[in-house]
């Protein structure tokens, strides 16, 4: 699981195409590369996703925001290399409205499919599924903030503020646009830079530097089991 911001390395001959070839490269015919291609201002402006917009016109955006379609519509704030992989040849896409991954190689398909609506960072999520692979998260010129296999600790640590929220998203259902909504964890990333700071002291997590870019490779399940215990000692 990548998260990268490109300008954080500096100037980068080709740009994005050659930093996911660089990365396709490094995991091989057995590797999966995924990346978030989340699509959040696919949700109610109640929740301050369409903060330029007065409140005014928030009937007509629930009425009219176009219906996820995971072979168009484009990544929201991903970054640029994100967007190209969700469009790269075999890139697979999974089906949630506002928070969908993509996927390229060999578990492409099984990490993306039956992301469900509810559940979006838990159980059976792609997250869920990486860390059944043993998979391992890159982050490339961003910090912890951005690591959202956090959340995946977050849905399954016990902490007594956990809240849950109905969200509302643009969707197709039976061949026509619906509103459709749903309820799920409400997620907070608030501690998750000072929560990091904690993991890389504790466990000694090296500090890689590629061109500009602070870099740092993790195995996925050690953290998540971490962070998990972290959570329930401390978020109340």
């Amino acid at each position: 699981m990548v998260h990268a911001s490109l300008s954080k390395l500096g100037f980068v001959i080709g740009g994005a195409e050659t930093f996911i070839r660089a990365l396709l490269e490094i995991v091989g015919a057995e590797g999966t590369l995924m990346m978030p291609s989340q699509t959040w201002k696919n949700l109610d402006p109640s929740t301050g996703v369409h903060w330029e917009e007065p409140a005014e016109w928030w009937p007509a955006i629930r009425a009219h925001w176009p219906a996820y379609d995971k072979e168009v519509t484009p990544a929201i704030g991903m970054g640029v290399v994100a967007e190209m992989l969700r469009k790269w040849p075999g890139a697979k896409r999974s089906d949630h409205p506002a928070r969908s991954v993509a996927a390229v190689g060999k578990h492409a398909a099984y990490l993306t499919q039956d992301h469900d609506l509810c559940n979006i960072f838990g159980e059976g999520s792609p997250l869920d599924k990486l860390y059944q692979l043993n998979g391992h998260i890159l982050l490339v010129g961003v910090g912890y903030d951005k690591n959202t296999s956090l959340h995946l600790a977050e849905t399954r640590a016990n902490f007594p503020g956990k809240k849950f929220s109905e969200e509302s998203s643009a969707m197709m259902v039976n061949g026509k646009r619906e509103w459709v909504t749903y309820r799920t964890q409400a997620v907070d990333d608030g501690d998750f830079i000072r929560l990091g700071q904690i993991y890389d002291n504790e466990n000694k997590v090296k500090l890689h530097t590629v061109g500009n870019a602070d870099v740092r490779f993790l195995e996925q399940r050690p953290l998540v089991d971490w962070a998990t215990a972290w959570m329930e000692r401390n978020r109340v």
